[in-house]
């Protein structure tokens, strides 16, 4: 019987860790439909990884855009193994810095990016009884830092996303994954400069993981999933003294 290829879905397949993700898929084998809004430099990874990545170029956050792909996909491929919701963008500003504009930029992606991108595809995960959903996070989502208002506000709602996605996936098969990195060498800070001279004096005891090294961890979570997930190392032992002792946290992340 000739075995069945993986399907993943992977939202901000365009560039950073999406694109590492959707490039590290296709060569574990997967089948992998890569969601962007940047139509152009989709269609190019895309076709330079061949027959297994799909280009859909959407804005994943728009229920709009996604139904009809979503649909196209489930006729075609079936219900996806994995989904990888790597949207995301955002400013790390002052509430007075912050437009109304912003704010809801920064909150449709990454939170309702994931949130649409989960809506479509998950009935179908739920019919099958198995899959994957990964949700690409940052450590505002536990601890803000100061200038990081909508940033902040916009992972806080993505975990909150996972903790009730978790709630009511419990017993179907479906898993859902809180994944936290830490600095990423990724061309953020070069398309928002001002940012990294924002980063706590305690991000210099994380180093700092490249989108490839990010994708092997959501390569291995795709297999391996559990209900938050945080790398590297040092984070998480960062994270471990923000839920211990947030005041003391709290303090650090300013200076």
């Amino acid at each position: 019987m000739e075995q069945r290829i993986k399907l993943a879905i992977v939202t901000g397949a365009s560039s950073g860790v999406g694109a590492a993700t959707a490039s590290l898929l296709v060569k574990h084998g997967y089948r992998v439909v890569m969601i962007a809004r940047s139509a152009d430099r989709l269609h190019a990874l895309a076709g330079s990884l061949g027959v297994l990545a799909i280009a859909a170029p959407a804005n994943a956050g728009s229920e709009t855009e996604m139904a009809p792909i979503a649909t196209r996909i489930l006729a075609e491929h079936g219900a996806p193994d994995l989904i990888v919701n790597s949207a995301g963008a955002g400013q790390w500003q002052r509430i007075e810095d912050t437009t109304e504009a912003d704010a809801r930029d920064m909150m449709d992606a990454p939170y309702m990016a994931a949130f649409v991108t989960t809506r479509v595809f998950l009935p179908a995960m739920l019919e099958r009884g198995s899959g994957v959903i990964l949700h690409v996070n940052s450590p505002a989502c536990i601890a803000a830092w100061p200038s990081s208002v909508g940033y902040a506000a916009a992972r806080w709602a993505l975990r909150g996303l996972h903790e009730a996605l978790a709630q009511d996936l419990a017993g179907t098969g479906v898993r859902s994954c809180n994944v936290l990195f830490g600095k990423i060498s990724s061309d953020y800070f070069d398309n928002n400069p001002g940012v990294e001279e924002k980063l706590p004096k305690m991000d210099r005891t994380i180093p700092t993981m490249t989108p490839e090294q990010c994708a092997e961890k959501l390569a291995m979570l795709a297999e391996t999933p559990r209900h938050q997930a945080v790398f590297p190392f040092m984070l998480s032992v960062n994270v471990l003294l923000a839920r211990l002792f947030p005041g003391i946290a709290r303090w650090l992340l300013r200076m």
